[in-house]
């Protein structure tokens, strides 16, 4: 749970310090101003928990049409709070003027433009958090739409789902390229570093309501388990519904903050393997470029493979317990957990090699084999593909996830309509929420990984691969 917010918020600090460490903080010994990175992070955690007050304390939760609100206020009150928060430390912490490298020559920076670059990150991950809401919440028209999609069977679920989940994909992005272009145009690839320090600022807030959705969705398998009445059901629903919501914003801020940091460790690769520019019109380059837009599409193709592999192995399994087990079917005997909980954890384990293997030696083949240039193509052609696909995948899987619910849960005229439970509505729903769980907890959360961390091992061997890489194009 949470570890790609978590990569990002390291990768971002990291990314951050790199940087300021070759600017006048590192060259003056400005002990403050080196450590502005970790001073917002700080800062962060504090608002966080002054923010958690507002939920306990505050404006509690007494009915279930209050749930989504509040976590909603969540985010909106550490946004806010956090805005003081920065304005402060940048006012304290930093001189009112330094100096960045900018690919070799020196940009002069104002605190008030530093301020604005982590703000813009800020407000970016607010608005990627809204979008993410709207088309993810069974409270909005998109997802009611693809719960009315289910009147017509499973395909036409399928089809909605997915053109919502390529249509959640037009505001993030706008709002990744402007706080890019404006927090660039300030400080260069500090200010980007910043601007994805900024959007994680409020880490806490997002990863206490991302873990909720899981909580109140275990607990419901409990109440189920142990026979507990109907509406204690009706209950952990809608707060998993709720949950659905807020672990799409989460999912949101983490391939948003993604974007950010894989670009501030792909300017920082640049600069540390001497590249001067990366032309896109040379071959070198185009083939990289086109190969990394490609790589976000076989990983996924990978990690899909394999949830639906051992879905399968657990589908048998389950067949063959009610097949040889005597009275299982009617609930008199008990089933073999043992077995069906080692087949879900032995295919987490192995069936992670492959993606992984990917992951890794791509940049050591490419960077080796075929040279910085083509490797900077890589890098930028996974950024582009896979911020996209990330997006797409966790919401499509989230939208279906949520109109399954919708249904269930009949709150509304139209839901009634659509339901009960075992209609033909609900059926096609299921069957869409199946194909989603994939999408939204295992290809679009991993991306981020195969994008960060690819940007990773470039940045750690670019001396390596600036000196001695090539080798294909030497030979040649």
């Amino acid at each position: 749970m949470g570890s790609d917010l978590f990569g990002s918020y390291a990768e971002s600090s990291c990314a951050a310090l790199v940087v300021a460490s070759i600017s006048s903080f590192g060259i003056n010994h400005d002990f403050t101003g080196m450590l502005y990175p970790l001073l917002i992070s700080s800062v962060g955690i504090l608002v966080c928990l002054i923010t958690t007050l507002f939920a306990t304390d505050l404006f509690e939760v007494k009915v279930v049409k209050e749930i989504e609100p509040a976590l909603k206020k969540q985010l909106i009150i550490s946004t806010i709070l956090m805005t003081v928060g920065i304005a402060i430390v940048t006012w304290i912490g930093v001189p009112s003027s330094f100096t960045i490298y900018n690919f070799g020559v020196q940009k002069v920076v104002k605190n008030w433009q530093l301020f604005l670059c982590v703000g813009v990150g800020l407000w970016a991950g607010l608005i990627i958090g809204f979008v993410t809401e709207y088309y993810t919440s069974n409270a909005y028209s998109p997802v009611q739409d693809v719960a009315d999609s289910c009147r017509t069977g499973a395909a036409t679920n399928v089809i909605f789902g997915l053109a919502l989940g390529y249509k959640s994909v037009i505001i993030p992005i706008f709002a990744i390229a402007i706080s890019i272009f404006v927090s660039f145009s300030f400080a260069a690839m500090y200010g980007i570093a910043v601007a994805a320090l900024g959007m994680l600022s409020t880490i806490a807030t997002g990863l206490a309501i991302d873990a909720y959705g899981p909580i109140s969705d275990n607990a419901g398998g409990i109440a189920e388990m142990a026979g507990m009445s109907h509406r204690i059901r009706e209950r952990t629903d809608a707060l998993d519904a709720a949950g659905n919501t807020t672990a799409a914003i989460g999912k949101g801020f983490a391939i948003g903050s993604a974007a950010l940091v894989s670009l501030a460790l792909f300017g920082a690769f640049v600069s540390r393997a001497a590249i001067t520019t990366v032309d896109v019109l040379t071959p070198k380059v185009f083939i990289g470029l086109i190969v990394g837009a490609m790589l976000p599409y076989w990983f996924s193709a990978m990690t899909m493979k394999s949830v639906g592999s051992a879905a399968l192995k657990m589908v048998e399994e389950v067949r063959r317990q009610f097949n040889t087990i005597p009275g299982l079917m009617e609930g008199h005997a008990k089933p073999d957990y043992a077995t069906c909980v080692k087949i879900s954890t032995d295919a987490s384990i192995k069936e992670m090699i492959p993606p992984g293997a990917l992951v890794m030696l791509t940049p050591l083949i490419v960077g080796t084999f075929f040279g910085v240039e083509t490797l900077s193509g890589v890098l930028a052609g996974a950024l582009v593909s896979g911020v996209q696909i990330a997006i797409s995948a966790s919401n499509t899987g989230g939208a279906w996830d949520n109109a399954k619910k919708y249904i269930e849960a009949g709150a509304s005229e139209h839901a009634r309509t659509l339901g009960p439970k075992g209609s033909d509505p609900h059926k096609a729903a299921v069957i869409g929420d199946t194909v989603g769980d994939p999408l939204k907890d295992t290809s679009g959360p991993s991306l981020n990984i195969l994008i960060k961390l690819m940007a990773v091992e470039s940045l750690v061997f670019a001396p390596f691969f600036a000196t001695h890489g090539g080798l294909l194009f030497k030979i040649f």
